[in-house]
């Protein structure tokens, strides 16, 4: 379906599987930062861009069934896959909408939104921002993860083909509209839109091939290559040695990997 392959990254089963890995990694940060934001039970929560749903779980059980879970997503595959994951859990507190983030929500007087990695594919920020602004009631808190500096990854020693593979992948998001290092703009954007950014904090991490981190980059160096190669943007050789790179990479002693920037923002509507 077009939908579907307008989706930048792909919306494959390797990528379900991928986001799910991903979303391990960072699981303990994002339920702190729920918890700092007040998330509770009985919280009215929006889950904008909600992908395959491994947030939309977290948030559901979070918010326990006194609350409630709106998870807005525009890929048909991944709410597909994230209504079954709620039906299992008998999730009958969360509502998984077909829905294009830039179109106005199907929700409204919501305490809190929250927004992970998807400012960045979008192609009008402000819009998304406008949309959640008019979904939230006064005093509602907005919570974003949005990268800062997606360049900023690289390998020490460096290498490369790993800087080429991030810098394409960088340059394959704003030729479809995004921007990479959005979190630059938002908490502008916010505050323009009647936000008070409350919280405000850069994550980047340095890691060496034994932790499980590692595997977040490394799996996606591994399945965004191929999906370069679907966008017309490398060949099988090219892949090859982006893949012999990395491996030389993960057997050197002292190698370290140093992760794209995030910005964790909290803004509240005043």
């Amino acid at each position: 379906m077009a939908a579907e392959r307008d989706y930048v990254l792909g919306t494959h089963d390797e990528e379900i599987a991928r986001l799910g890995l991903q979303h391990e990694v960072w699981r303990e940060r994002v339920l702190q930062l729920w918890h700092r934001a007040g998330l509770e039970a009985g919280t009215r929560v929006l889950d904008v861009g909600a992908g395959p749903g491994y947030a939309t779980l977290d948030l559901a059980h979070e918010v326990g069934p006194e609350g409630e879970v709106i998870a807005l997503e525009r890929s048909e595959r991944f709410v597909t896959h994230g209504t079954a994951q709620c039906l299992t859990r008998r999730y009958r507190h969360v509502q998984y909408i077909e829905h294009d983030v830039l179109k106005p929500f199907p929700a409204s007087d919501m305490e809190m939104s929250w927004c992970r990695w998807v400012a960045c594919f979008v192609t009008s920020p402000a819009t998304l921002v406008d949309n959640i602004a008019n979904a939230l009631r006064p005093g509602g808190i907005a919570m974003f993860h949005e990268y800062a500096d997606y360049g900023a990854w690289r390998m020490a020693p460096r290498r490369p083909m790993i800087e080429e593979f991030v810098s394409k992948v960088m340059d394959s998001w704003r030729d479809n509209g995004g921007e990479p290092d959005i979190a630059l703009q938002l908490p502008t954007l916010l505050e323009a839109r009647g936000f008070r950014i409350t919280h405000l904090q850069p994550i980047e991490w340095i890691l060496s091939p034994q932790q499980p981190a590692w595997r977040w980059l490394a799996s996606f160096i591994e399945s965004g290559a191929h999906r370069l190669k679907e966008l017309g943007r490398v060949d099988a050789d090219w892949i090859a040695r982006l893949h012999t790179e990395l491996r030389e990479a993960e057997k050197t002693p002292g190698t370290r990997m140093l992760t794209p920037m995030v910005l964790e923002i909290l803004a509240e509507k005043l």
